[in-house]
């Protein structure tokens, strides 16, 4: 694991866009595994102003809230394409968002899953971590998930999610997540930390422990993790 310490969340950023623009340079039909959230939207904002060439890139998010219409200003569909997908020249058959409308969440995740494995595994996932040490939505537990899959969020997640939305009470309880092998089959592991609130999660991810009750720290486990973090949070 490869750990960069920024001075502040611009750095963070910039320097996330570099990696990610590196890996689309040297690999113009690169799969690229998209976060959402707070995070990453500084490392986005650099991308579309490089002016890059996504039209060979396929992209694979991590998660999507459900229930949730895509029109939703908090889905997840919407913010990649306000904060990229829709400011570049990806192509709209090239990206792939887990659908919140979705009738059927479990074929939905399945067929995820499958597309996933047929197309060989991410060249690049970005990551955001949460306060309680989750990783995409896959909250600490006894137990954590392989595949992609309908999951509960955790009550400090809903908490730390609802300063998005204009009541507590209108986050969904559930998310169509990619699972621990989605993410663990990318050739390389991007993950960018910002902010005070994530000094525990910090914590337990350099720890020299693996925990599932701390799903980041399992990523001690894969072979080229670049880790780029703001001071604040150690």
């Amino acid at each position: 694991m490869k750990k960069i310490v920024c001075k502040d969340y611009e750095e963070m950023s910039a320097m996330a866009a570099d990696v990610i623009a590196f890996q689309i340079k040297s690999k113009p039909d690169s799969v690229i595994g998209f976060a959402t959230g707070s995070t990453p939207v500084g490392a986005y904002k650099r991308l579309v102003e490089m002016d890059l060439d996504f039209s060979r890139i396929t992209s694979f998010n991590l998660d999507e809230y459900y229930p949730l219409e895509r029109d939703n200003p908090q889905s997840y569909y919407r913010f990649m394409h306000d904060n990229l997908f829709g400011l570049v020249n990806i192509p709209d058959g090239n990206i792939n968002i887990p659908d919140g409308e979705c009738e059927n969440p479990i074929a939905e995740c399945e067929d995820y899953d499958k597309k996933l494995i047929k197309i060989g595994g991410t060249d690049l996932q970005i990551l955001g971590i949460g306060n309680n040490g989750h990783i995409a939505f896959i909250e600490p537990n006894d137990d954590l998930p392989l595949a992609t899959g309908v999951f509960e969020l955790d009550d400090d997640t809903i908490a730390a999610n609802s300063r998005f939305f204009e009541n507590a009470g209108d986050v969904p309880k559930k998310a169509l997540s990619m699972g621990l092998r989605g993410i663990f089959n990318s050739r390389h592991i991007l993950l960018l930390i910002s902010g005070k609130a994530k000094a525990n999660a910090v914590k337990r991810l350099l720890d020299e422990t693996v925990s599932t009750q701390a799903p980041a720290s399992l990523l001690k486990l894969h072979p080229k993790v670049t880790v780029i973090m703001t001071e604040d949070t150690q």
